[in-house]
């Protein structure tokens, strides 16, 4: 992409896919193909995912703690979570890359089943399964189910034994790192709803509970998911020593060695320039030497390890793109307060800044625009002030309407977490490859909103 000084947000390394790039006029393409011809060709807004991008991150992730874990004699199974964005076109492809797959619904096993995702390679997430989603799991064969609470132990068992099988489980515990995130995506303090708390001997009760029915169940080890968006390796470092001695006490007490461990996911990826995520390479190399060293001061064979990448894997491959329908300058007496910038999306299509003001960077897509700098926020159609979609753009000075805006690093949570708020009907999400636009989820159109309604 070009560095033009008006673009300055637009430049900076893995906030944009790779194959994103401007032509002579300034004009945005994703991987050759114009995003005015998308815009024209499919409307907006539109979720656009650079599929080449998604394949390098997803196969980086899978070689690297693979070369990083095998340096310490074991292995690291990569569970790609579905909840940042699944599709069967997507599963298809993570299956292909021989990657493992999370999910946490009955809605999302649906969807790997519909891909024929093999059920072994499936982990099964949730802090409140229903029997009906226990019962899916194990009649498709999942290779995991990650028990919350001491009522899953025994709904999970009770499958189990109907159908005279024996399920593999692992327990989630709040490991009570404090993960450097937003509160509401920060998953292994005690006062949440997810796992077992390390006080009061309540993991120890859940894994002899457990290990009691042997016929049933198959404890395979426990699990910690600490948050998302975390840059660095310190947490996890935390939260690996205190399930090692976890599994070292379980070894003591029950007499079993628990063969794996679950340290989860929440790998951040750059929403803007000044983001600093650690590389594959380099979250590889810490979660190894992590484990491995924590495992010697336990005097205890090292595990096999998995982890849970899903934001870090689709994240940096997606983007948004809105038609700019409203331009506004907001004044007080003679001082300009603000200019609001309005897409014809919003927080139906990426709730994100609502939920956890989260930040995001955005550029003109149809042309290079002027040379001056507008500092605007980016609003949506919606009937809420709080219908943020970028809080602090900078864009150019003659932005208009009818001009096309895209704003990077949308490939998660955005679809996942979509609603028809308004009656507005979901954008549809476009997989670029080559130059050539597969259409892995199409638009929801009023049509499909009035079929829900009754007589």
């Amino acid at each position: 992409m070009t560095s033009s000084p008006d673009l300055q947000q637009a430049t900076a390394a893995d906030v944009w896919p790779a194959g994103l790039t401007r032509d002579a006029d300034g004009a945005l393409a994703l991987r050759g193909r114009p995003l005015t011809e998308l815009a024209a060709d499919y409307g907006t807004p539109a979720y656009l995912i650079d599929v080449e991008d998604l394949l390098t991150r997803a196969r980086s992730f899978r070689d690297e703690f693979a070369a990083a874990f095998a340096a310490i004699g074991t292995r690291c199974d990569v569970f790609y979570a579905g909840k940042a964005f699944l599709a069967t076109p997507l599963v298809r492809l993570l299956d292909a890359e021989q990657l493992n797959l999370d999910v946490c619904t009955g809605g999302e096993l649906a969807v790997a089943a519909k891909a024929g995702f093999p059920g072994d390679r499936i982990g099964m997430h949730g802090n409140n399964k229903s029997v009906a989603e226990i019962d899916a799991a194990l009649d498709y064969g999942v290779g995991r189910i990650i028990v919350d609470s001491f009522d899953e132990i025994d709904r999970v068992a009770a499958s189990a034994e109907q159908r005279g099988i024996r399920a593999r489980v692992m327990l989630r515990v709040k490991t009570g790192v404090e993960a450097h995130t937003h509160e509401f995506i920060a998953t292994a303090h005690e006062d949440q709803k997810f796992g077992f708390s390390l006080d009061g001997g309540e993991v120890a009760e859940a894994a002899a509970r457990v290990l009691a029915r042997p016929d049933a169940l198959e404890l395979l080890g426990f699990h910690s998911h600490i948050g998302s968006q975390i840059f660095e390796s310190d947490g996890f470092a935390v939260a690996a020593q205190r399930l090692i001695t976890l599994q070292l006490q379980v070894a003591r007490d029950q007499g079993v060695t628990l063969p794996e461990l679950d340290l989860g996911g929440g790998f951040g990826i750059a929403y803007l320039p000044s983001d600093t995520p650690l590389t594959e390479a380099q979250m590889a190399g810490r979660l190894a030497a992590i484990v491995r060293d924590a495992c010697a001061e336990a005097g205890m064979p090292v595990p096999r390890v998995s982890i849970e990448p899903g934001r870090a894997i689709v994240g940096p491959a997606g983007i948004t793109l809105y038609e700019v329908g409203t331009v506004k300058p907001v004044q007080a007496t003679d001082t300009l307060v603000r200019t609001y910038v309005s897409v014809d999306g919003g927080m139906s299509d990426n709730p994100r800044p609502a939920l956890y003001q989260a930040d995001y960077a955005a550029a003109l897509a149809n042309r290079a625009g002027g040379n001056t700098d507008l500092l605007a926020r980016v609003v949506g159609k919606h009937c809420e002030s709080g219908d943020i979609v970028v809080r602090e753009a900078q864009l150019p000075a003659d932005t208009a309407p009818g001009d096309l805006l895209a704003v990077a690093a949308t490939g998660a949570y955005c679809r996942s977490l979509a609603s028809q708020y308004n009656h507005v009907p979901r954008p549809p999400v476009l997989a670029v490859v080559d130059g050539d636009v597969r259409t892995w989820l199409r638009r929801e159109t009023i049509d499909d909103l009035l079929a829900l309604e009754g007589e």
